[in-house]
């Protein structure tokens, strides 16, 4: 693999400056360079695969539409298969296949060889394919199921003892947190969470039944369901983890637990705890930095939306906002933005709550209300550390939005969320807040509204018929019906059988141009703003949606969930 990137640069599949960025990439992040290519989308991973295999003549392999059968995984211990990434496959008389990323290796090859007994053959897959089927193959049968961990559980052994109020033991909670079965069930609901790409983890206790959900690509699925006797115990299991007081169960706690995956990833969940009327609920946000985007070409905006966000962030001075509700991405489009701004030449200070990435070069600080720390006190602090660009984690009160204005009238870029259905009512909220129309139009430079659109599964995506009426109802104009083809998911192992792998962001970008600060001065309402915006540009959410149909991303059935009908 030394002389992989030479060959493809003979071969004219990359250039010579592409390779220095791999290479530099390499370094950075570790890994072959095969991957960094595929990383930086210098190359496609079934191409790689394509040529190594013609370079070595040598087959290849998808693992990920292949299981590998058990008695053979155990040919080959995980060490060695984590040292050289390789793989078993197949087994044949005295021949044993294995699929490696890099063919030439010959070390590997005599390694296998002489720990197996077997004559090598060889296959080429992918680095991620391979980690991948690793992880799967070896961690599935250290890992319990949720049927094995319940087997261990004994209903007599938890039992809870309350005072005349109703109030739990914290003896009792503490030692039925530690049980056994109780560790192993909620370490179980962490790992499956962050295998099957979860944002969310819903705890949930009612009158007669306890419940696990998760929420994965915006919807919500149920996991498991637990017996209701362990409610208490992986409550208090949750908030043992979560450094919270296990015996308030009165009122909502905040806290956060991290997990180490191995391999130097780690994992954050903010954890929630919500007194309900049959017991605590507690929602887990998941953190993972390995899968934070901060390249703005990626999260979804069209060409001339990028531009225009773009523009509006890179002006010295002003105001960009980021409406939407919560779980719409509205951090990742903030962050990505700060990543863009993030040089040594300017101080970027960010009033989050909760933080929650950590981001090299910025000052970022964690609100705490209960020590008088919020959004207006942080502003006026940043506002004396000599800022050039501030963030503000979101604008609740005419105190915080007051000075962040000032702050964007004086010479800083300023960003910060708002909650609204979308970017023209923006304007709407903040004349509410009390703020006055000529400081609105002499602060603002842009206002991008956001929502998260289910992505079609690449794997079992495949062309639907779909009525001309429907399309019309949902506002695809009458020159592109018939134009193109609507695409939907059948349903397969990789997606669960929904259909849908992944999100993308669908954006709507309102410029403040000086049409629209007339408007704005003059008093016009919310759908007049909206009107003239759409007339000089702007894309609202629903046709951005459409877009998105037209293009295969997504299906008509994301349209009316995602997006509001103009």
């Amino acid at each position: 693999m030394a002389r992989l990137g030479e060959l493809l640069v003979r071969e004219n599949i990359i250039s010579v400056k592409q390779l220095q960025a791999a290479q530099d990439e390499q370094k950075r992040s570790g890994g072959r360079l095969g991957s960094s290519l595929v990383k930086l989308g210098l190359i496609g991973e079934g191409d790689l695969l394509n040529f190594l295999s013609k370079q070595y003549h040598v087959p290849s392999i998808n693992l990920d539409d292949f299981q590998v059968d058990a008695e053979i995984i155990k040919l080959i211990n995980e060490d060695v298969a984590q040292k050289h990434q390789v793989i078993p496959v197949h087994r044949s008389g005295s021949s044993l296949v294995i699929a490696m990323a890099d063919p030439s290796n010959i070390y590997a090859i005599d390694d296998v060889k002489f720990l197996t007994g077997y004559n090598v053959e060889v296959v080429v897959a992918s680095e991620t394919q391979i980690a991948r089927a690793i992880e799967r193959s070896y961690k599935s049968g250290s890992e319990a199921s949720y049927d094995e961990v319940m087997q261990g559980f004994d209903e007599g052994e938890i039992e809870f003892t309350g005072d005349e109020e109703g109030a739990l033991n914290t003896n009792d909670l503490e030692k039925s947190a530690e049980d056994a079965p109780v560790v192993k069930l909620v370490n179980l609901m962490l790992v499956d969470a962050i295998k099957r790409g979860a944002s969310d983890i819903h705890i949930e206790p009612y009158e007669k039944d306890f419940r696990v959900r998760y929420r994965i690509d915006g919807a919500l699925y149920e996991a498991m369901k637990p017996p209701s006797k362990l409610k208490n115990a992986v409550l208090s299991r949750i908030k043992i983890m979560s450094s919270l007081d296990i015996a308030e169960r009165r009122l909502p706690q905040d806290g956060r637990i991290k997990l180490k995956l191995g391999k130097g990833r780690e994992m954050d969940f903010r954890v929630s705890v919500l007194p309900t009327l049959f017991g605590e609920k507690a929602c887990l946000r998941l953190l993972d930095k390995s899968n934070l985007q901060l390249d703005m070409t990626k999260l979804g905006f069209d060409e001339d939306q990028l531009k225009d966000f773009q523009h509006g962030i890179h002006k010295p001075f002003g105001m960009v906002l980021v409406t939407g509700p919560t779980g719409s991405g509205k951090t990742t489009t903030l962050y990505s933005a700060l990543s863009e701004l993030n040089t040594i030449s300017d101080n970027i200070s960010t009033a989050e709550d909760p933080v929650e990435f950590n981001l090299m070069g910025i000052n970022q600080v964690q609100m705490n209300e209960a020590v008088g720390l919020n959004f207006a006190a942080a502003l006026r602090s940043f506002l004396r550390q000599d800022p050039d660009i501030i963030m503000v984690g979101e604008i609740r009160d005419f105190e915080t939005a007051e000075i962040a204005i000032k702050a964007a009238l004086t010479g800083h870029m300023v960003l910060s969320t708002l909650h609204t259905n979308d970017a023209p009512a923006t304007i709407s909220r903040l004349l509410n807040m009390g703020i006055e129309p000529f400081l609105i139009t002499a602060a603002l430079n842009c206002i991008v509204a956001q929502r998260l659109a289910r992505k079609i599964c690449v794997e079992c995506k495949a062309p639907t018929d779909i009525p001309a009426n429907v399309l019309k109802d949902m506002q695809v104009p009458a020159d592109q019906i018939g134009k193109f083809q609507p695409m939907k998911g059948k349903g397969c192992e990789k997606c669960s059988n929904t259909g849908y792998k992944g999100r993308i962001a669908v954006y709507e970008v309102l410029v403040a141009n000086d049409a629209v600060k007339e408007m704005i001065l003059n008093g016009a309402s919310t759908a007049e703003v909206k009107a003239e915006a759409i007339r000089t540009g702007m894309r609202t959410l629903r046709q951005s949606m459409v877009r998105k149909l037209i293009q295969g991303v997504t299906t008509v059935d994301e349209i009316p969930r995602v997006s509001a009908a103009d």
